[in-house]
């Protein structure tokens, strides 16, 4: 039997992941022919996610790492796995077929089909690659949004609000693209909600797994690997993207706002 601090942890942990929920909901009511509204939210998650990476998510790394590590060492471990995170996404971006792929390409042209196809193909890839970068940066989150909370649960309640707080936007990022290259709002929703669900799995592995094995190095690379993930996907697929489909600078009042909003998030919660 699980005790009572164990369930209010992972009620907590649950929360926090199934934010990214209340961002699909937000998203649920933008009409697929807004190509502007596309553009903006484009660039809003293109924001949130290269300003989580390197106000947040490469220094809480740093910290961590040079705490266990020593200054020098630490450093050097959190740049090398922010960019070992950058190549693990780059080869999958290279492995999985693409429809800018000139190979992929002609193939799609001998098929006759439109340029539109062509953009929600790479739309629908955007999204899922999103969904990927989130659902394994929510994993560790997930376990230590449990781990504080079951050391210290009043401490974890602001720290559970602000994760979720930051989850909104993140669910944003992935159901626009997903619901754009589909025109599905229930498959857009189905892939924002699964990647917050990370979340409650980490706590969950965390806790019958992987606590034994925890230690700050590993979150530490863990970390700071998911941030190079995300800022590649920011910038290799997000920002294009966004650019693309509206007026140059709608792309960059998203990215700005995006910024704005996790930073206001982070901030309440210090």
């Amino acid at each position: 039997m699980f005790s009572g601090a164990v369930l209010i942890a992972f009620l907590l942990t649950l929360f926090a992941g199934l934010s990214t929920g209340i961002g699909s909901l937000f998203a649920l009511f933008a009409k697929k022919t807004n190509t502007k509204f596309l553009a903006i939210s484009l660039g809003f998650s293109a924001g949130v996610m290269i300003y989580v990476s390197f106000i947040e998510i490469f220094f809480k790394a740093q910290s961590s790492l040079i705490n266990e590590l020593g200054e020098r060492l630490g450093s050097w471990v959190t740049v090398i796995a922010f960019f070992a995170g950058m190549a693990f996404i780059a080869i999958i971006d290279r492995v999985i077929p693409s429809a800018e792929n000139p190979h992929e390409l002609s193939k799609l042209e001998e098929m006759e089909v439109d340029s539109e196809k062509v953009k929600e193909s790479k739309l629908l890839r955007m999204g899922l690659f999103t969904a990927l970068a989130i659902g394994i940066h929510n994993f560790p989150e997930g376990i230590a949004t449990f781990l504080s909370a079951l050391k210290n649960p009043t401490l974890a309640i602001p720290i559970t609000v602000a994760i979720a707080l930051h989850n909104i936007p993140e669910g944003i990022s992935v159901f626009v693209p997903i619901y754009y290259a589909t025109g599905s709002k229930l498959k857009a929703f189905k892939y924002s909600f699964l990647s917050g669900l990370s979340e409650p799995i980490g706590a969950i592995i965390g806790y019958l797994i992987l606590y034994p094995f925890l230690s700050d190095t590993l979150f530490g690379i863990l970390f700071a690997g998911v941030a190079g993930i995300m800022v590649f996907i920011s910038v290799d697929e997000l920002l294009p993207s966004a650019r693309e489909y509206g007026e140059t600078h709608l792309s960059i009042y998203g990215l700005v706002a995006g910024m704005l909003m996790m930073a206001i998030s982070i901030l309440l919660f210090i």
